[in-house]
């Protein structure tokens, strides 16, 4: 069959989707991925997927941009004429439905997190909810990758009941990322893996820096992740820049490989205000760290409290501050064993495999109806 894959950016695609990919050809599949062209587009094409790219806007709504992506993406699907399409963030999800019902092009759709849109009761939530309800009578298969997200979209009747279908995120590489060692000596590190926007909860994490040393509470407080000041929640690069002169963080800029640092934190935090299933709890999670992370749709599916780790109440700098106090104090034999059951966790329930074998077993099934 032929497979087409959409998403918002190829370094996605490379990053998060490349198990998948390799299986789907092993299993005989033709694949070619449609996104915005950067430098991992080659490298898609290096692991034998074909390349379309396609541009897209990801910073907001348009209508006359959106209106051109869908005519653009119906252009892409009649040319390639795939036999089915996986589609992953919002706009493909919606406007790339839109374009494949216009075919008669069965979809499979993940929906990957909401961000904040359907927390808020203003003019772009009801325009995201309208447009969801439109494109979402398309596609044959919708996954959610918690339960939550799949029963706000069924409480607003944005999808059909009985299309639907939680799966663990993306998964995770549990052979990439092993379990390493805690760290044997250093100063105690927390570290904070995500783009520097608002409602990763970038914030707060900040101000629980300020109150732990007010307490005289010293430890190391790392952010690795891209500045995205463009972005409509973004962070002004000037008070990026006041947080590293006055000492509050050590920011370590991006890396394509979290891998080392993780290796060398002790505890990895996300105070995110809601995600679909992060995949940096999921990575530090498989390589044996206690985690700290809000009490969210999404967190809290990684992080089960004082099991591998704490949770903490949202858009709260106090409360977060608590929990890393108390994971400070905690007792190192504790700690390893909020770790191991990390590691446990990421095996029994976030495992890549599992999340490939179920695309394979729908794509097989929505072969076999077309």
């Amino acid at each position: 069959m032929k497979v087409a894959i959409v998403i918002n950016t190829s370094w996605n695609i490379y990053n998060f989707r490349l198990g998948l990919i390799r299986a789907l050809i092993e299993n005989g599949h033709k694949i070619t991925a449609v996104a915005p062209e950067d430098e991992y587009s080659r490298l898609l094409l290096d692991n034998g997927c074909e390349f379309v790219p396609v541009a897209m806007d990801n910073q907001g709504v348009n209508p006359f941009k959106d209106l051109k992506l869908i005519y653009d993406l119906w252009r892409i699907y009649r040319h390639i004429k795939p036999d089915i399409i996986l589609q992953y963030t919002i706009k493909p999800n919606i406007y790339g439905s839109l374009a494949a019902g216009f075919l008669s092009i069965p979809v499979i759709n993940n929906v990957s997190g909401l961000g904040t849109v359907f927390l808020k009761n203003n003019l772009l939530s009801v325009i995201s909810k309208f447009l969801y309800r439109l494109a979402f009578r398309f596609p044959d298969k919708v996954f959610f990758q918690n339960k939550d997200d799949e029963k706000l979209f069924f409480n607003h009747k944005l999808v059909r009941r009985g299309s639907t279908e939680v799966i663990p995120g993306s998964g995770i590489d549990l052979q990439k990322f092993e379990k390493s060692p805690m760290p044997s000596s250093g100063e105690f590190t927390f570290l904070l893996i995500s783009r520097i926007i608002r409602d990763k909860g970038i914030g707060e994490f900040i101000e629980a820096i300020k109150i732990l040393k007010s307490k005289s509470i010293n430890a190391n407080f790392q952010i690795l992740g891209a500045r995205d000041p463009d972005h409509k929640r973004g962070i002004p690069l000037a008070e990026v820049d006041q947080w590293i002169a006055d000492g509050w963080i050590e920011y370590l800029g991006t890396a394509v490989d979290v891998r080392p640092y993780i290796a060398r934190a002790h505890c990895v935090l996300l105070p995110s205000y809601r995600e679909g299933t992060p995949r940096t709890l999921l990575e530090a999670a498989s390589m044996g760290r206690p985690l700290i992370a809000t009490d969210v749709p999404g967190c809290r599916e990684v992080v089960k409290d004082r099991y591998n780790g704490l949770l903490c109440k949202v858009k709260n700098a106090t409360d977060l501050a608590d929990k890393m106090q108390e994971m400070l104090g905690l007792e190192e034999a504790t700690r390893l064993e909020m770790a191991d059951n990390s590691r446990k966790l990421a095996e029994d329930y976030f495992d890549e495999q599992i999340v490939i074998n179920k695309y394979c077993q729908t794509i097989r099934i929505l072969g076999k109806k077309s």
